[in-house]
């Protein structure tokens, strides 16, 4: 009966790509929680650390110049040793890094930063490589942004239990606790290694400086990995300035206390979650990639603008505020990252995911520090939110003008 076998087959394959999509978004989650662990209780940790609250950008960049680096060469490490062995890597590795910033010392914390980031930077390679194989080209964009709601889920995580964490216990505390959640990810996906893993090639060779080199000469030799690598770096720039210092705005700028500012961080993250997902589902339904992140690049601007204005209304009207720019700002990840996979040549989808997020993470490594800079200089947060309306408009051009350099989406 081959028409039952088939729809056998289709379950199988169905079963396979919800329990990818399960381990990833899972995985992603616990590395995201992992890594703004620290930027959600920004203040108390200075305190403790003797620094300003403005210099939180500083440790959120040093953890993506870190991923920057390990996201280059992840695409051969998941070929030698599987998606699921890098991702567990990865989990461990974030775990250490937290643990290892229980010190309150600037150059510790500085060290536990580089940790996270060297974890952080295989993750979404390695799931870019077991999606690709286990979704239809008609979903992508919507299953992609599924799995992406994992950095907003991990904010969500961050912003509602750690500052209460810290306000119960002790900030080292909840730091402990968010890494021993991490380690137990990696314990729970131990299991999927020998399906999943079975593609990788253990003669594959991992060269440092070939493994560099390769993903950006990828990028940087065919114009739409091109593009869409130039406006992640400038989303990127928007979305960790927003993530990075909302907590910290909220309460120096507008006297908010900790853990209300923490839950309304929480909230904006939860509204990236929506959007990665509503996002996603709009760009393969009706809107296709382009339009839908030119889309999110207008309404980003829009939030920007209203930022200064916010204080002075209620706090309803300051979270509705939060809720779009969250929506916005965050949501675009899934929409990106399903296109790089379209358009990276076939079987190098890691390597295109790879070199691409090498430029996002570049973004995520100079906007904190850059924000943090024009808020000094402004001596405000809510006037420095106004200024990412640059990055948004300069996004909306990149779009327009390299428009003909994409392929269309197979069906």
């Amino acid at each position: 009966m081959p028409g039952v076998h088939g729809r056998r087959t289709q379950g199988a394959r169905a079963d396979s790509g919800l329990i990818v999509l399960l381990a990833t978004l899972a995985v992603q989650s616990l590395v995201a929680m992992c890594l703004l662990t620290l930027p959600v209780v920004a203040p108390v940790v200075a305190r403790s650390l003797g620094v300003s609250p403005v210099h939180v950008g500083l440790y959120v960049a040093l953890a993506y110049a870190a991923a920057m680096a390990s996201s280059l060469v992840s695409g051969g490490l998941v070929r030698r040793y599987g998606a699921i062995r890098a991702s567990q890597a990865g989990l461990v590795l974030c775990a250490c890094g937290l643990l290892v910033s229980l010190v309150p010392h600037v150059a510790v914390t500085a060290l536990g930063a580089l940790l996270i980031g060297v974890g952080y930077g295989p993750i979404t390679p390695a799931s870019s490589h077991l999606l690709i194989r286990s979704t239809p080209a008609h979903r992508l964009s919507f299953v992609f942004s599924i799995k992406q709601t994992g950095v907003p889920l991990g904010g969500v995580l961050a912003g509602a239990l750690v500052p209460g964490l810290a306000e119960f216990g002790s900030w080292q505390m909840a730091f402990a606790m968010v890494a021993a959640c991490s380690l137990a990810c990696a314990l729970l996906i131990q299991p999927l290694c020998r399906t999943l893993d079975a593609d990788r090639d253990p003669a594959h060779p991992v060269s440092l400086i070939g493994n560099l080199a390769g993903p950006l000469r990828l990028v940087f030799g065919q114009r739409s990995l091109r593009a869409l690598a130039a406006v992640s770096f400038l989303f990127s720039v928007t979305q960790l300035s927003l993530v990075t210092y909302l907590v910290t705005c909220l309460h120096e700028d507008m006297d908010i206390d900790l853990v209300t500012a923490g839950l309304l961080a929480a909230l904006s993250q939860m509204a990236g979650v929506a959007g990665r997902i509503l996002w996603g589902y709009a760009s393969d339904r009706f809107l296709g990639p382009l339009r839908a992140l030119g889309a999110i690049a207008l309404l980003v601007a829009l939030c920007a603008v209203l930022m200064p204005v916010s204080p002075s209304g209620p706090l309803w009207l300051l979270g509705a505020l939060l809720l779009v720019f969250g929506f916005c700002a965050i949501g675009w990840n899934g929409v990106y990252l399903a296109e790089v996979a379209r358009q990276a040549p076939a079987g190098k989808a890691s390597i295109a995911t790879g070199g691409t997020l090498s430029i996002t993470f570049l973004g995520n490594v100079l906007g904190p520090p850059a924000f943090g800079l024009v808020a000094g200089g402004l001596h405000s947060y809510v006037l420095a939110y106004a200024v990412l309306v640059v990055p948004a408009g300069a996004s909306l051009w990149l779009l327009w003008r390299s428009r003909q350099a994409f392929q269309p989406a197979s069906t």
